[in-house]
């Protein structure tokens, strides 16, 4: 059963609100407006059980009421008693159509019994069509158990883009929607299984799988085997070297870090435009303080990408490291442009700019930097499978 936060505050007229024509006759008059007080005081302090009991009674006095009918379908939706909910619901719609979201309550509650196919055109015209974001994001969420109820994993990821992006920082919605993007990603994976198990690419999925797993030597395995089919195959190289430089960081044995310089070669014999493998090179060059190497490299690589934000750092860092500081200022200033949160082209900025002898602007890149430093979410940034190895600040470095 999925879990939705229901507010009852539902823009649904309660009994205070009825005509009083159709309130019950004479002595029953003060009885039913004593049930209406105590109901809705129950309901605004959340005592459901309690408002339940008084709007039951209420129905009982005024069975010809629709807004109390309505209320009690809240009610019931909010105790989990889905059936009473649709009852009313219906009871509520004969008598007064017109009362706003009872569509949207009886696709919710008809989607929790189950009833995937009555709950859909309800929960698609509530999350499509209604004003209300409260009503608009549980038609949403009830949307993606609908639609994954019905195997329209498509529309149920559809949804969730949606969902997202209406509201990027609700944790029930993450949770929710990052469940169906998992099980989307499965489902093709199986498929991808089914259909060709021992296919080029089902290698390469269960290499990538692998790598994010750190289970590297499994991940070599898997990409050595999409070598063995195709020798030339464009990216895997470059995983490999990815790989054995993760597996060189756990280990700190040589030969990994040499595999890997082997494999981002071998993959610009097959794809010479692979910015990234050319990235990968100059960086071990840098690292090895082969400044004239890496110099060259970096050179070469922003010449065809200029906007290759952590080249221009690392091509930043080589100037700095050769005592050519001066160079340093124009790739480290278009650096920040790109990417403003990057602590290290920052700290390298303040760097340059001093040794240029511009105090003023070395303070700001300074000033830029220990607020980004002192930030968790910006510093120390792990890198992801399928981003080049970032820069890192000197080990001498002071905030």
């Amino acid at each position: 059963m999925m879990c939705i936060r229901w507010k009852l505050a539902l823009a649904l007229a309660v009994c205070s609100c009825c005509p009083r024509s159709a309130w019950p006759q004479a002595g029953n008059q003060e009885q039913a407006a004593n049930y209406a007080e105590a109901g809705q005081k129950a309901l605004a302090a959340g005592r459901y059980a309690e408002a339940r009991q008084n709007f039951e009674e209420l129905e009982k006095l005024a069975p010809g009421v629709a807004e109390v009918h309505a209320t009690l379908a809240a009610i019931y939706f909010k105790l989990r008693e889905y059936e009473l909910a649709v009852r009313e619901v219906r009871s509520a719609q004969q008598l007064k159509p017109s009362l706003p979201r009872l569509e949207s309550l009886l696709g919710l509650s008809l989607s929790e019994l189950g009833q995937f196919q009555k709950a859909l055109p309800r929960l698609e015209k509530g999350f499509k069509q209604t004003t209300d974001a409260d009503t608009r994001r549980m038609c949403g969420l009830q949307l993606l158990r609908a639609y994954s109820g019905l195997g329209r994993d498509s529309d149920a990821v559809e949804t969730a883009l949606a969902l997202n992006k209406l509201y990027p920082d609700d944790p029930e919605v993450l949770y929710h929607t990052g469940r169906i993007f998992g099980n989307y990603a499965y489902i093709v994976m199986m498929k991808l299984h089914d259909s060709a198990p021992n296919s080029i690419w089902m290698l390469q999925a269960q290499g990538e799988a692998n790598e994010a797993q750190k289970d590297y030597d499994s991940a070599l395995v898997a990409f050595n085997h999409v070598m063995a089919l195709e020798p030339r195959r464009a990216g895997i190289h470059f995983r490999m070297g990815r790989v054995y430089l993760a597996r060189f960081r756990n280990s700190q044995k040589p030969e990994d870090r040499d595999s890997a310089r082997r494999e981002f070669q071998a993959e610009l014999e097959v794809d010479p435009s692979n910015g990234n493998a050319a990235y990968e090179l100059a960086n071990m060059a840098a690292e090895d303080n082969n400044f004239d190497e890496a110099r060259k490299r970096f050179e070469s690589l922003i010449a065809r990408f200029p906007d290759f934000e952590q080249a221009l750092v690392g091509l930043g860092g080589v100037y700095l490291q050769s005592q050519e500081a001066a160079q340093a200022v124009v790739p480290l200033q278009r650096a920040t442009r790109l990417d403003a949160s990057d602590e290290v082209a920052w700290y390298r900025l303040a760097q340059a700019e001093r040794a240029a002898g511009h105090p003023d602007e070395a303070q700001k890149a300074i000033q830029t930097f220990r607020t980004l430093h002192a930030s968790s979410s910006t510093a120390n940034k792990p890198p992801l499978a399928n981003e080049v190895t970032p820069q890192q600040l000197d080990p001498g470095a002071q905030p």
